[in-house]
């Protein structure tokens, strides 16, 4: 009965630990997001080979998070970050239309791995204080995430340079996992 009551009192009150990988397409805006998570700071970047891994606490809660690099003869290496895996973050740059098929088609390949059937869900749509950048609508629809189905899911336009949007997708995020966490399991339905 102890043990009970401590497991729901740490779900709920302690701080939790979780994995997340963060993906997409070269030049999305990952690693500036993850510093910008980490140390609250834009770093000047280039190009991820291979991959970045920080702790962000936010919250009462330690995200574990896995950037890697998004270039074209890197993708087929993404599939070995996504065991034990309890969260996703795809980025996409919002300004890049020319690339929102090939940003699905990647999406799609990810979110229908065996070992990411369970994970919750985050896109930032990136850049949108560029002008002639999507809007999160066009990015969903761009994406498919409307067909996902018993999938928890949330689209959330950012601007990674000045960390507009990162902390509203943190906190649904964390509260998210927080309650698959709670429950066992993961449910079905766009949270938009």
């Amino acid at each position: 009965m102890g043990q009970t009551f401590r497991k729901l009192f740490d779900t709920f009150f302690g701080n939790q630990e979780m994995r997340v990988v963060m993906l997409g397409l070269d030049a999305a805006g990952k690693t500036t997001i993850l510093y910008k998570l980490h140390i609250g700071e834009v770093l000047s970047t280039v190009p991820t080979i291979g991959f970045n891994v920080e702790k962000v606490q936010y919250k009462n809660v330690m995200f574990t998070v896995w950037d890697v690099g998004g270039q074209e003869k890197l993708r087929p290496l993404w599939r070995h970050y996504f065991n034990n895996t309890d969260g996703l973050i795809y980025v996409v740059d919002s300004l890049d239309r020319e690339r929102i098929g090939k940003a699905k088609q990647e999406f799609q390949e990810i979110i229908k791995d065996p070992f990411m059937l369970n994970s919750v869900i985050l896109v930032f749509a990136n850049k949108q204080d560029m002008r002639g950048a999507m809007s999160p609508r066009e990015v969903c629809e761009g994406l498919g995430l409307l067909d996902l189905k018993n999938r928890k899911w949330h689209i959330q336009g950012t601007c990674a340079l000045q960390g507009d949007g990162l902390y509203e997708g943190l906190d649904w995020l964390s509260s998210t996992l927080k309650e698959v966490r709670a429950a066992g399991f993961s449910s079905a339905g766009p949270l938009f």
